[in-house]
């Protein structure tokens, strides 16, 4: 419970304690973030391997419930973090009842919530994005059906993947592709990572290096490992070794 020092008319409550559960909490959504990453690898492994769809649908449950728990943990945060500042500000002569503060603005932002909601979730976002991309790198009969190429020839959808695997700027195969989460482009991930650094040592911005792409602020955040296409460059290199046994 929030102490009361004697110094000062007006007092003051110190909220070390309620900070410290709060970083826990935040610690918390680490976890979540662990639970997201594993499910995700999971649902692509799936797709690898061709399993039952009925399994990939349990993994996008499985996400849906991590970023509604993630949802609701910010909105925890947010809460807390309200109240305190309420508190810090008016610096009221009584101790409020905490507990109930929290609650009144925990309820005041769930209120707000939408069905579609959990789908800004970063991870989420991601995870979706990863598995449509590994499942069209496979040619996936649910795939080609969504983009007209039933019936096309297997060769043909391999060659225009491997137009995916060329990184922009070393014009070579990638081995550890990132995707710039702002305009959807890969690189492999040291090429870029080089470039950003460079130009933001001169205090200059990077624009993303595929030609005729209009991003010209290419941040690290907004970097982020594309696990579906190293997996589908992976994939290829066993197809084509299989081959040549």
């Amino acid at each position: 419970m929030p102490g009361r020092s004697n110094s000062g008319s007006t007092g003051f409550i110190s909220f070390s304690g309620v900070e410290s559960a709060l970083s826990s909490l935040k610690n918390f959504q680490s976890c979540i973030n662990s639970g997201m990453d594993a499910a995700s690898h999971v649902a692509l492994d799936l797709v690898e391997t061709q399993t039952e769809v009925s399994s990939e649908y349990s993994m996008d449950k499985a996400m849906v419930e991590f970023a509604v728990m993630d949802r609701e943990l910010n909105h925890y945060i947010k809460a807390v973090q309200s109240a305190i500042n309420h508190v810090k500000e008016d610096r009221p002569e009584n101790v409020p009842d905490l507990k109930l503060l929290v609650e009144r603005k925990f309820v005041a932002l769930q209120n707000k919530n939408s069905d579609a909601d959990f789908q800004n979730n970063e991870k989420f976002v991601q995870y979706k994005q990863q598995l449509k991309e590994l499942k069209k790198q496979y040619g996936l009969q649910a795939d080609r059906e969504v983009d007209g190429t039933e019936g096309v020839d297997e060769d043909m959808i391999v060659t225009q993947s491997l137009t995916n695997f060329i990184c922009p700027i070393t014009q070579l195969e990638m081995k550890k592709p990132v995707r710039n989460k702002v305009c959807g482009h890969t690189y492999e991930e040291e090429a870029i990572v080089r470039i950003v650094e460079s130009k933001h040592r001169r205090n200059k911005k990077a624009c993303c290096p595929k030609i005729g792409c209009s991003h010209t602020d290419v941040r690290m955040s907004d970097l982020v490992q594309d696990e579906a296409l190293r997996r589908a460059i992976e994939s290829h290199h066993k197809r084509r070794s299989r081959r040549v046994e």
